[in-house]
């Protein structure tokens, strides 16, 4: 028998593997084009920390090549691993989207209630009557002081009166 030199093609083999090959491309554009659920991220709220924009004003710092970032000149976010040249690009920064993000808060504020809004009143309330308390504590004292000096002068020159 003579063995024939062409290359013999298994047809049903290479159909099989055009199928699998055209199932997989099938369920990954599938996979693809459902979209992951939604990351729930907190609401925006205030911060609890007073953003330091005076530490670094007026200081001189040597910068090289070696300097980390976090070093150099402007202000750095250690959030989003940047660094911005002034004051106001910071606060543009550090209340922007990109940085909510990373932070894992949405952009989205919380509504409040009416009882949130009484409360916060009061507590606005309570210190405005505070600040004024305390200008009064103060301007008394400058009147007592006032007072004071004025009883001393008059002891003087009534002293200095009697003893003519």
């Amino acid at each position: 028998k003579l063995e024939d030199h062409r290359r013999k093609w298994d047809r049903d083999e290479y159909e099989r593997l055009a199928a699998e090959r055209i199932q997989e491309e099938l369920e990954a554009q599938e996979k693809a084009k459902q979209k992951p659920p939604p990351v729930k991220r907190e609401l925006l709220k205030q911060r609890d920390y007073r953003v330091d924009l005076e530490s670094k004003l007026g200081k001189s710092v040597v910068i090289t090549k070696n300097t980390p970032s976090s070093q150099t000149g402007g202000y750095y976010c250690n959030v989003c691993d940047c660094v911005v040249k002034d004051s106001i690009n910071f606060l543009d920064h550090i209340n922007g989207k990109k940085h909510q993000r990373n932070l894992g808060m949405s952009m989205r504020v919380e509504r409040s209630s009416l009882d949130q809004v009484k409360k916060r009143f009061d507590i606005n309330k309570k210190k405005l009557e505070e600040k004024k308390k305390d200008y009064d504590i103060e301007q008394r004292m400058k009147e007592l002081r006032e007072e004071v000096s004025i009883e001393e002068l008059r002891l003087t020159t009534h002293k200095d009166n009697q003893d003519k």
